[in-house]
């Protein structure tokens, strides 16, 4: 699986890289037909709190799966959009599977 990071509108971070990737390589052994994952980090500067925003995007047979999330920290965005992910991927493998 590839993976592609993005940073919008901020520095980027190594250690965030590096959580990021753990934990889409933990979704690619469950799903190994995930091909290619973007990831966008940005910020909201108008929002008062949750201004912490994660956008992911999965290509995988079918349509693209994609998830976001605005949250208080980075940490948080990306647990909740890869959740949102393996909901959308759970789904599709009913899809696939052979009766």
């Amino acid at each position: 699986m590839t993976i592609n990071i993005q940073y919008v509108q901020m520095a980027t971070s190594e250690s965030m890289d590096n959580y990021v990737t753990k934990k889409l390589n933990q979704l690619h052994k469950k799903y190994e037909w995930i091909i290619n994952a973007e990831v966008h980090f940005g910020v909201e500067h108008k929002a008062k709190e949750k201004g912490k925003i994660c956008k992911i995007e999965l290509s995988a047979p079918g349509p693209r799966l994609f998830a976001s999330s605005h949250e208080d920290n980075y940490e948080d965005a990306v647990k909740r959009t890869i959740k949102d992910l393996e909901i959308q991927l759970k789904k599709r493998k009913e899809v696939f599977k052979t009766y």
